[in-house]
């Protein structure tokens, strides 16, 4: 479950959107955002996820090699810039959409866009990409769309989107605010690989194989998975990376009538909005990254540099415990090598195994808001009552009260698979990476150095690139937030982005917090942001925001 970026549980009372935004978790590791899933081999439903994915393609079928990424693709049909969108009610959430998803209320319209599936054949077939909107509330000032993307890769930005009203309502004075459903996601092709059952079972696989029969039951339920994917879902898989959502955000410019993007993008979306630079660097208008990604990371060292980010913030919470770092990590570690010999009973017939408390423990991690809870969490584990951590997990999970899960975790590896080229071996973690990750992290390291191997292994389809390319020469300037104590895209990534994206492009600030991104924690790099998308004023690069 590579530690993704942005996920339940509401960010406070001044947080961005609801848990099934910050969808931070569908992969521990790397956000690559690196990464993905709650559990190895994701969530999900039979059936479907009310989305219009074209049929299923051969399991085995692989994508022709990406070789680099064109900066231009073919001309897109009229047919598609000239749509007109048929704005309407919003319809009841889906399945895929989350368990913590809610109707929009009437200010918010739904919509569905054509994009080629592939970009290279763009008078073919077509998928439909979920949008939703509500209009500027000041149509006299209106600048024009604002369009989001919460994180993952994988959440829902429809159903993100309305869940922010309290945080965005000033951006929304002069701007139409948009989001979507990325391709591969929930209701825009959404991809599906297993059902409930299947998902819990897969989360009772030792994530921390010991021995050699662990090590092979490991790495065989990560193939299942993507085979299992390719059997649901394998037309959609060779078009739903980052480089082709990013085609898709022009395509939506266009439609909507912007001559400029102007576009807000958290954890995984930073990455998303590079991506865009890179591809359309004369198209960027006001751009804004908060929780960012480290572009020079390929995945292994992406996975690495959460294993850091984890870890830091497991002693920020100790130490704000009145407890040293050590002795705090020397607790977490003693339970977790507890569960893993013997599981604790957690309510309902459940079991609390070392894989899921692990999760709670990320899952709280996420924000200071959530530590004290973390703490209950952890006095009653250690005395034999594992409900509230695996409580902490559902939420990571997207886990609802019925036992069902959100497709999140299918289509945060399907996207994360389709980038990363990377497919490290089982020989390379115990070669090359075990030893090193779990000297950065002895709570999270050895989970991440298997994940490392595990993600994308036999991957039906093959990755775009090592590292995503950001470059953006000629773009106009574009913010760059990062957080101090940001745990899944820590603070040095942020200046590795602004530095990518190229001299004068780039805009650096740096927030002191304790949370995964600042905007709606931090009132400094609030109102930077805002300032920024609003009235188009650039700050300092190299500012620090310490409120």
């Amino acid at each position: 479950m590579r530690i993704g970026h942005t996920r339940h549980g509401k960010r406070g009372t001044t947080a961005l959107a609801t848990a099934a935004l910050l969808l931070a978790g569908a992969a521990f590791g790397c956000t690559k955002d690196g990464g993905g899933g709650g559990g190895r081999g994701g969530a999900g439903a039979d059936g479907g996820s009310g989305s219009t994915a074209p049929s299923a393609a051969s399991p085995s079928a692989k994508a022709p090699d990406p070789g680099p990424v064109p900066v231009t693709t073919a001309a897109l049909p009229a047919a598609l810039t000239g749509q007109k969108l048929d704005w309407s009610a919003c319809k009841a959430p889906v399945k895929a959409d989350g368990m913590y998803a809610e109707k929009p209320g009437a200010r918010w319209q739904c919509a569905t866009l054509k994009a080629p599936l592939d970009y290279t054949k763009p008078g073919g077939e077509t998928l439909g990409i979920a949008l939703i909107r509500t209009v500027a509330k000041d149509s006299g000032k209106r600048i024009g769309s604002l369009l989001f993307n919460f994180g993952g890769p994988g959440g829902s930005g429809v159903a993100a989107l309305p869940s922010g009203d309290d945080v965005i309502d000033k951006l929304g004075r002069t701007y139409d605010l948009v989001s979507f459903d990325p391709r591969g996601v929930a209701q825009s092709s959404g991809v599906v690989c297993r059902d409930d059952k299947a998902i819990a079972a897969s989360h009772r696989v030792d994530s921390t194989p010991d021995t050699p029969a662990e090590q092979r039951a490991f790495m065989a339920a990560s193939a299942a998975f993507g085979a299992d994917c390719a059997r649901r879902s394998g037309k959609v898989l060779p078009h739903v990376g980052t480089a082709n959502t990013a085609r898709d955000m022009d395509l939506m410019r266009q439609v909507l009538g912007d001559a400029k993007l102007h576009y807000l993008g958290f954890s995984y979306g930073t990455e998303l909005g590079g991506v865009y630079a890179h591809l359309f660097p004369a198209k960027v208008g006001r751009l804004a990254m908060d929780g960012v990604v480290d572009p020079t990371a390929d995945l292994a060292r992406g996975t690495r540099n959460q294993a850091v980010g984890f870890q830091r913030a497991l002693e920020n919470y100790y130490k704000s415990r009145d407890i040293g770092a050590a002795e705090g990590t020397a607790r977490t570690v003693r339970l977790l090598q507890r569960l893993d010999a013997r599981p604790i009973a957690a309510g309902d017939g459940r079991e609390l195994t070392e894989h899921m408390a692990r999760t709670g423990i990320i899952q709280s991690l996420y924000s200071e808001e959530y530590w004290p809870y973390l703490t209950d969490a952890l006095k009653a584990a250690e005395k034999g009552n594992g409900s509230e951590l695996l409580a902490l997990a559902d939420m990571y999970t997207g886990r609802d009260e019925k036992g069902r899960y959100s497709t999140q975790d299918h289509a945060q590896r399907a996207i994360s698979c389709a980038d990363a080229a990377s497919r490290p071996t089982a020989a390379d973690v115990t070669s090359r990476h075990l030893a090193d990750f779990t000297a950065a992290s002895p709570v999270f390291g050895p989970y991440l150095a298997w994940d490392v191997a595990g993600w994308c292994a036999d991957w039906p389809v093959d990755g775009a690139w090592e590292k995503p390319p950001v470059s953006a020469k000629g773009a106009a300037p574009i913010l760059v937030v990062g957080t101090t104590g940001d745990p899944a895209t820590p603070v040095e990534g942020a200046a590795r982005m602004a530095n990518g994206l190229g001299t004068g492009v780039g805009v650096l600030v740096t927030s002191k917090g304790e949370n995964h991104g600042s905007y709606g924690f931090s009132k400094c790099a609030t109102r930077l942001v805002d300032d920024y998308l609003l009235k188009g004023k650039v700050p300092r690069s190299g500012t620090v925001c310490s409120s």
